[in-house]
């Protein structure tokens, strides 16, 4: 059934239950190793006077169901801003119900509601489920670009040297 799903804003009392989540998405895409954010690290800078990232959740009646991240992001190409989806997850429990789906879209329209044109997203090359989710729903595949990233202390490294 439904419509016994609801969405609403994370508050920070949700860190924990957005932690976990988090946490279940690294386990199971087999990157545990790599997962090292804390629930303290979700509480700074998920909530307070300058978020860093949203959370919209969705409960089945009182049990939670999954959540969507996100944070503003800007095209300098499209002069326009913008979303980004870190993390979309969906529990066990809830798959087939359309979650995702209502949990995206709520996201953007939060987003338009703000002046966001757009929204993107990256989703890990095994992912065929969620890339499956996205091109059905008529989020793209872009071709015209990669992700590239420095972290750590390669990116320590590179903002303390010289050019």
């Amino acid at each position: 059934m439904q419509d016994d799903i609801t969405i609403r804003p994370a508050v920070a009392d949700d860190a924990e239950t957005i932690h976990t989540a988090l946490k279940t998405m690294a386990v199971d895409m087999g990157a545990e190793a790599k997962f090292v954010s804390t629930v303290e690290d979700v509480r700074r800078h998920g909530f307070g006077e300058t978020p860093a990232f949203e959370v919209l959740i969705a409960e089945a009646g009182a049990a939670f169901a999954g959540l969507c991240l996100s944070f503003p992001s800007f095209s300098t190409w499209m002069g326009e801003p913008g979303l980004y989806v870190q993390d979309l997850f969906v529990a066990d429990a809830f798959r087939g119900r359309r979650i995702a789906e209502r949990l995206l879209r709520a996201t953007a329209r939060r987003g338009r509601a703000r002046g966001a044109h757009y929204m993107r997203l990256s989703v890990d090359v095994d992912n065929l489920r969620a890339q499956g989710l996205y091109d059905r729903l008529g989020i793209r595949h872009s071709r015209s670009e990669q992700i590239h990233m420095i972290k750590g202390a390669d990116f320590d490294a590179f903002a303390e040297g010289e050019p």
